[in-house]
């Protein structure tokens, strides 16, 4: 049984992976507005002029593994597979922590949705399902996929659809379809998105330290609209409370800083995951 479900993700495994290389390259190679790199996947964590050869990179990386998941059966590609997609898991991670304004990258410049636990999920399952391809047996992928029969189906179809739930690119691609516009270039209420920040954790988790339930400046810079509120530390230093919303997606990220009258974000422990952001504007 174990086996038979094991063996239905392989079309799946090997489809992501394509689409992540060809994905990648496309976005490098087209580059559809400047700076696009610097907001997408591990490219933001190295120097700028590394940015393209690092997407280039994994890319490359991922169409060797697909390469060999569908000609061999070599246990090296398989175990390779689930290494790939382990290190991506651990490297979302960080980038989540480093640089919470960026997207994963996964697939190209339609990932740049800022990495959640959504996109962090997808690569543990990921990295889940290419483990179970070890104990399948040792044949190339293309003779495990030609012999697939419509027991396969139910399992397979499941994955799908729990990688399908795990994808914000589905939103952020229909979105664009609607709208044929980028995030960045769409037109957005002001108040729609002041909704979304005042529906969120983030803003329930600070409304005790705000002043003011109003606004004191707010304005956008691409795909975020950010609000500035006047507030007080935990530790009572007056500071300006700074909201970032996220202006895509059904269920938009929220980030917060806190910025002392000098201009420098307040560290609190309660704030793992703030957004630098001076208030200066």
């Amino acid at each position: 049984m174990l086996t038979t479900i094991a063996a239905a993700q392989l079309p799946i495994v090997f489809l992501l992976l394509a689409a992540g290389t060809v994905a990648k390259i496309g976005t490098v190679t087209r580059e559809v507005e400047p700076g696009m790199l610097s907001r997408l996947g591990p490219a933001v964590l190295v120097p700028e002029r590394w940015r393209a050869p690092a997407m280039l990179g994994c890319a490359l990386g991922e169409l060797f593994l697909a390469s060999g998941l569908l000609l061999t059966g070599h246990p090296f590609f398989r175990w390779g597979t689930a290494g790939f997609f382990a290190i991506s898991t651990y490297v979302l991670w960080e980038l989540r922590r480093r640089r919470p304004d960026a997207g994963c990258g996964c697939f190209g410049e339609v990932s740049a949705v800022p990495v959640g636990r959504r996109s962090l999920g997808r690569t543990m399952v990921l990295t889940a399902m290419a483990v179970g391809l070890v104990w399948t047996p040792a044949i190339p992928g293309w003779e495990s996929m030609a012999g697939l029969t419509w027991t396969h189906v139910p399992s397979a179809l499941a994955g799908l659809l729990l990688l399908a739930a795990l994808s914000p690119e589905i939103e952020e691609t229909i979105a664009r379809l609607r709208y044929r516009a980028p995030c960045e270039q769409r037109r957005l209420d002001p108040a729609t998105a002041l909704g979304r920040l005042r529906s969120s954790t983030a803003w329930r988790s600070h409304a005790g330290l705000l002043s003011s339930k109003d606004p004191v400046d707010s304005w956008r810079e691409l795909c975020w609209r950010f609000f500035v509120y006047p507030g007080t530390s935990h530790a009572g230093a007056p500071v300006d409370v700074v909201f970032a919303v996220y202006l895509s997606g059904r269920h938009p990220a929220v980030r917060v800083a806190m910025v002392g009258s000098d201009g420098q974000p307040v560290q609190t422990e309660s704030l793992p995951e703030s957004l630098p952001i001076s208030a200066g504007r």
